[in-house]
């Protein structure tokens, strides 16, 4: 049960600075800036809508 726990908050982090680098990328991509709103409010912890702790 402790496994799971730490593969589950491994996972997140992960996720996390994945959708870090996913924002970084798409802000630099020459995209309508619609595609770019769409894209990024589609990630996961992304700080275009931040998760409330």
């Amino acid at each position: 049960m402790i496994l799971v726990a730490i593969v589950a908050e491994m996972m997140e982090e992960y996720t996390v600075l994945l959708a870090r680098v996913l924002e970084h990328l798409f802000h630099s991509v020459p995209f309508p800036r619609r595609v770019r709103f769409l894209i990024l409010h589609s990630l996961p912890y992304s700080t275009a809508h931040p998760v409330p702790a």
